[in-house]
């Protein structure tokens, strides 16, 4: 598949899903890992206050939680429909002040910014997974770092490859033996023919050389679903039960930064710092 018809499925996927997109992240418990062990990483890294870029940032749940905190936040996407959505949402949240711009762009092209712009640069959710071609992943890495100041943090998560063929083991034998399978399998990228759109689902020493490539520090690599990672109904279950819930999430941010449970979380993240 060739780098523009990628990228026009991706914009077509996210641009019929945008009120899907943003609920996804707090719908229940299991979700919210994603979410609030991102937020519980980056607050031990951020600044106290200054300029963030959400780069990829879709309809805007980060980009409103960090203006919430105080930070002047960019938000850029490639889809219209998630940027007229989270227009909304910041007018709703009142944060409008704190959000400098909304603008649409590619994370793989951050011209309309120049070198360090930013005391932090954010790809969450995914969007660096959206990018197939490994050039142009590339590229994307080396203009979230371009546009960071020195000393500035850098956090990036992405789809895991290797819980998305637990997953196939788990829900969707019958894809085993079809050639995507074995494409996701050995490469990482799936064309996005059905169920989903483009990706590439990445593993955590792929991620870490793309970084360590232009040169940052990694400073952290965590497993945002951790070992609750493809065990939706169970973890929802679980945070009925608030004293075992407790004792659960104790036990997740003590082991999220584990090798192991990175490489096998539904997404991960990669926390960096420019020198």
């Amino acid at each position: 598949m060739d780098t523009s018809q990628a990228q026009a499925r991706v914009k077509a996927f996210y641009d019929a899903n945008v009120r899907g997109e943003w609920r996804r992240l707090v719908k229940d418990a299991y979700h919210r890992l994603e979410y609030d062990t991102t937020l519980h990483s980056l607050q031990k890294y951020l600044p106290p206050a200054g300029r963030v870029l959400d780069a990829g940032g879709g309809p805007g749940r980060y980009t409103v939680e960090l203006a919430r905190r105080g930070f002047e936040v960019v938000l850029l996407d490639l889809t219209p429909a998630n940027l007229d959505f989270a227009r909304r949402v910041v007018r709703r949240a009142s944060v409008q002040d704190k959000v400098a711009a909304i603008t649409e762009g590619s994370i793989v092209d951050l011209s309309q910014f120049g070198d360090a712009t930013f005391d932090a640069t954010l790809c969450l959710g995914g969007p660096l997974s959206h990018v197939v071609d490994a050039g142009q992943r590339a590229k994307a890495v080396s203009e979230l770092v371009r546009v960071t100041k020195p000393g500035g943090v850098l956090a990036a998560s992405v789809m895991g490859r290797l819980a998305l063929l637990a997953l196939e083991l788990s829900l969707f034998q019958h894809e085993i033996e079809l050639p995507h399978f074995a494409q996701v399998r050995d490469t990482g990228d799936y064309a996005g023919d059905s169920g989903f759109t483009a990706c590439h689902f990445f593993l955590p020493e792929e991620l870490a050389a793309a970084f360590r490539a232009q040169g940052v520090t990694i400073v952290e690599m965590v497993g945002l679903e951790g070992l609750g990672s493809l065990l939706a109904s169970k973890v929802n279950r679980l945070a009925r039960n608030e004293a075992r819930w407790k004792v659960w999430l104790e036990t997740h941010y003590q082991t999220c930064t584990h090798p192991a449970v990175v490489g096998t979380s539904a997404h991960f993240l990669i926390v960096c710092r420019k020198s």
